[in-house]
């Protein structure tokens, strides 16, 4: 069965058809040719689609399009503003990529959860879960983006990058 769908993605509005079990992965990707989110292991467990829906950390693979009716979502294409985020660029200063392709993931997933970080929400780390300023160490951020996974083995360069601009 199809459905009509809006989305708002990267900032500009869509309107498309999609059978209802599309992913919001397939739909970006093929329907929209959008290939910023990267289709990894297709089963949520390398993080390489990672969005932002509505400003929270998702799995493109895992999410129904159906169900993400006018929803917004950022992709990496879609932090820039016609010029490289901050994480774009501190990823390529700190060397944080090796092939590259999970890399849109690394950093919508590492944009995310900055907000959640800088909104005081804690992670199974955190020294102080009831504390209202959560403290970006090393071991906080790569707890925090323990759901992506790279290949390569560039987490050496990754968290640094992350860093980085956590502190700035």
């Amino acid at each position: 069965m199809d459905l009509e769908i809006e989305l708002r993605v990267d900032g500009t509005e869509h309107r498309l058809t999609v059978d209802t079990r599309t992913t919001l992965l397939d739909a970006l990707r093929e329907q929209l040719g959008n290939t910023s989110p990267k289709k990894g292991c297709d089963h949520g467990q390398c993080g390489a689609c990672t969005l932002l829906l509505d400003g929270r950390r998702i799995l493109g693979c895992l999410a129904l399009a159906v169900a993400h009716q006018g929803a917004d979502i950022v992709t990496a294409a879609g932090l820039t503003d016609g010029e490289l985020h901050p994480l774009q660029r501190s990823f390529i200063a700190h060397d944080a990529f090796q092939c590259g392709y999970c890399t849109p993931g690394q950093i919508v997933s590492a944009a995310g959860m900055l907000q959640e970080a800088g909104n005081g929400w804690p992670s199974a780390v955190s020294k102080d879960p009831g504390a209202t300023e959560v403290v970006l160490d090393d071991e906080e951020i790569a707890e925090r983006m323990s759901g992506n996974l790279c290949r390569c083995a560039a987490y050496a360069n990754i968290v640094p990058a992350i860093a980085e601009v956590a502190h700035r």
